[in-house]
């Protein structure tokens, strides 16, 4: 397709986000209509001619006070509904944080799999790609959707703005729970490569069960190094706040966190701003809406990743490769 066939809409709940993606992408933001009705109904339409177009759609499905995670999920759904309706061309789902991925399987009786479900209703609405970042479970978005889907990773961001923080002294690279050792392993492997010596690895226990997350082991030698606690997502902080513990307790030097997507629930205010991390590290998927302690605002840096979801767009639009882009 020519550059010119491609239309980006950001929705006015992630107006932000959609024009740091347009200013990296060198593309307008279109023009769309969203009007809300007095029984609490509404409608979003675009203003400009989609037919035969390639669309991007920006959306990040987070709660705030203004709109609900479904509010804001129902409403990229009619969106994208509206548009394959005005005989788009291609219909892409660009979603930096995706909501409901966490819930991808069945682990008590009779559980729903919420992310099969959500994946159901962008199929049924038209969408035939769906882009985001660093999602739960991997192998589970993958086959929770049976239209084309890109998966982007935070990865490069974070080992370019670690690297230089740990270019001097011994690092390791510490995975909180299983979930996160294989995202872990490559964020240790790629700092290792920038750095051009070996990079430590260690794990930490964790059991979770109704909500209260348990568990003291430490594997790994962390005694007298930076390290560097990756996962995909922080919500209560619980996780990143007992890891990073074990980890003074065993004479790490320095502890920073890197996490993906920001949720910062209330209580994450009190677990994180009292830890002993010294900089938690996020990207701007979701704005940091929920934290009010001084101490953990002071210690937080968030990172964007608009110019990766930019140029993930560029090149499916013309064509290129999300593997080399990755790697890049």
């Amino acid at each position: 397709m020519n550059n010119d066939e491609l239309i980006l809409f950001a929705l006015d709940a992630s107006r932000g986000f959609g024009e740091a993606v347009s200013c990296k992408l060198g593309t307008p933001l279109s023009a769309h209509e969203e009007r809300d009705f007095e029984d609490g109904e509404h409608k979003t339409r675009p203003l400009v001619n989609v037919r035969g177009r390639d669309i991007y759609v920006v959306q990040s499905l987070y709660g705030d006070a203004t709109q609900t995670v479904n509010d804001k999920l129902i409403r990229l759904l009619f969106f994208l509904g509206a548009l394959k309706d005005a005989s788009a061309g291609r219909l892409t789902a660009v979603i930096p944080y995706l909501a409901y991925a966490r819930k991808e399987r069945k682990t008590k009786p009779r559980e729903p799999v919420t992310t099969r479900y959500v994946a159901g209703l962008f199929e049924a609405v038209g969408t035939e790609c769906v882009v985001t970042l660093d999602v739960h479970n991997l192998a589970a978005f993958q086959n929770a959707f049976r239209c084309r889907t890109e998966h982007l990773e935070a990865n490069p961001l974070f080992v370019e703005h670690f690297a230089p923080l740990v270019r001097e002294g011994d690092v390791a690279v510490i995975s909180p729970d299983t979930g996160a050792i294989k995202r872990a392993e490559e964020f240790r492997r790629s700092l290792g490569a920038v750095l051009t010596r070996p990079v430590g690895a260690a794990f930490a226990e964790k059991y979770r069960s109704r909500g209260a997350v348990s568990g003291e082991a430490l594997v790994g030698d962390v005694a007298g190094k930076a390290v560097i606690i990756i996962d995909d997502l922080i919500s209560g902080g619980t996780t990143v706040a007992r890891a990073a513990q074990a980890c003074r307790e065993r004479g790490a030097t320095r502890v920073y966190a890197a996490v993906t997507h920001g949720v910062f629930a209330d209580a994450a205010n009190a677990v994180l701003g009292s830890s002993t991390v010294d900089q938690i590290v996020v990207t701007d998927t979701i704005p940091p809406l929920r934290i009010h302690d001084a101490a953990l605002k002071s210690r937080l840096i968030q990172l964007s990743a608009a110019g990766l979801f930019a140029q993930a767009i560029r090149r499916l639009h013309t064509g290129g490769s999300i593997v080399d882009l990755l790697r890049s």
